[in-house]
């Protein structure tokens, strides 16, 4: 074989552990086809979070006023933040293929497919290895509707010519919420269409209703509960979105922000014999083995948990599994903290209210409040938090919160969690004063309790 691992696809999974298998003494290569770091560096979480703190400026400079100063917000340079952004993307490419490179690993800049279970087409060379790792991330769906093509999704956000002063937003996940916080943030006017009643399905029901009257405070016009039908072009090179109820909407853009799809197709699985879902997500176990013992994959390729940490964390696991004589890290996917970035912020761990109901007696407990700074600011903007508590055990099962700096606390509240932290743990932990975060361990009155007798 002309390598022991080869990994196809260059994003933070891939690369890690590409990195740590030639760490191990491996005979390590690695194909990208489009960009190194994936989407989340390039078309995801890194952009996307400049973009969040580029919007939070214009709030601020009005916040300030109630502080004393008189700022004001001034003009907003779309093509500069571009600018800006793009450097620091290319920035990164960089390092990604300095890590390689500086770990011995050999990298192919060129789209790689399978011919069969050992070898792949890379560009214009077969290559063979013993085992091999997939990689590949996924892609934004599209809905399947007439004049889709009018609108756009999340890849081509980050390279809009001009900020659009109108836009309305398809999909209530965290990609369509994170945007409207930041076009708005820049000055839009938002719609923000969805299926469900509420935004962000799956999350705690606590948290959904609070974002709700975030967005509303903010001047995002939501519409839930809705079906999309066609999307037309018009001669001023507007864009008209029918829903079936027969409502439209007119914008400068329409935005759809309706999920993800794993990027599978194409990729020679079946010339491997390895088995996927209907959407092309691969199966595997809990060591992200394929239906192929000699080939895996990891990230958001399963479908599992999309959070370029987990990919990390996953591919980590996997090289020490694979190559290292030692025995692999231990990582704690029970309970995974993990943020959207909305605004305000929404942070989360464990499991939800509806969930832990499901499994056992648990007590809530559940404070909301306007957090200090905005008693001056005079800024609509209320903090939630809830701890989720195993009535029999008292472990702490979940965390939720929005507010400032929510995702910078819970990295912090899901170390206490993977350490089996109870509800006596944060009582008798001192708060630091005057802070949000000090709530965390002042929660004492049980709001309810939930599950089943």
């Amino acid at each position: 074989m002309d390598y022991d691992l080869f990994v196809i696809g260059g994003g933070s999974g891939g690369v890690r552990c590409a990195r740590i298998a030639a760490a191990h003494g491996a005979r390590v290569a690695i194909a990208e086809e489009r960009h190194w770091g994936g989407t989340c560096v390039n078309v995801g979480c890194v952009p996307k979070k400049l973009m969040v703190q580029a919007a939070e400026y214009a709030a601020w400079a009005a916040d300030s006023h109630g502080f004393g100063w008189n700022t004001q917000p001034g003009q907003h340079d779309w093509a500069a933040l571009m600018q800006a952004k793009d450097a620091e993307i290319k920035r990164l490419n960089g390092i990604y293929l300095k890590l390689l490179e500086n770990s011995g690993v050999s990298w192919f800049f060129e789209r790689a497919t399978f011919l069969d279970p050992h070898t792949l087409q890379v560009g214009e060379q077969r290559i063979t290895a013993e085992k091999i790792v997939i990689a590949v991330g996924g892609h934004p769906a599209w809905p399947e509707i007439e004049g889709a093509e009018f609108g756009i999704v999340s890849d081509q956000a980050f390279f809009l010519p001009e900020m659009p002063k109108r836009v309305t937003l398809v999909g209530g996940g965290y990609i369509g919420v994170e945007f409207a916080g930041i076009f708005r943030g820049l000055g839009a006017e938002i719609d923000l269409l969805y299926r469900q009643r509420l935004p962000l399905r799956g999350f705690d029901h606590d948290l959904r209703d609070a974002l709700v009257d975030a967005l509303q405070a903010q001047g995002v016009r939501l519409h839930p509960s809705v079906l999309l039908q066609r999307l037309e072009k018009l001669s001023d090179g507007s864009k008209r979105l029918h829903l079936t109820d027969g409502r439209t909407f007119d914008s400068d853009l329409v935005f759809f922000a309706v999920g993800r799809v794993p990027n599978t197709k194409n990729l020679g699985l079946e010339d491997a014999g390895v088995a996927s879902t209907q959407i092309g997500a691969i199966r595997v176990d809990a060591d992200n083995t394929t239906s192929q013992s000699h080939i895996f994959a990891i990230g958001d390729v399963s479908n599992k948990m999309n959070l370029t940490p987990v990919a990390i964390a996953e591919g980590h696991h996997l090289a020490d599994r694979l190559f290292s004589a030692a025995p692999p890290r231990s990582w704690s996917f029970a309970a995974i903290p993990t943020a959207v970035f909305s605004v305000p912020p929404i942070a989360t761990c464990g499991l939800s209210e509806e969930q832990a109901a499901a499994s056992a007696p648990t007590d809530v407990y559940v404070a909301s409040f306007t957090p200090m700074r905005h008693t001056l600011s005079g800024r609509h903007r209320r903090t939630m938090m809830k701890l989720l508590v195993d009535q029999a055990s008292q472990r702490i099962v979940g965390a939720h919160m929005i507010g400032d700096d929510a995702a910078e606390m819970m990295q912090s509240i899901g170390v206490a969690m993977t350490a089996g932290a109870t509800k006596a743990d944060f009582d008798r932990t001192i708060g630091i004063h005057p802070t949000s975060a000090e709530e965390w361990v002042t929660l004492r009155t049980k709001t309810r309790t939930v599950g089943f007798k």
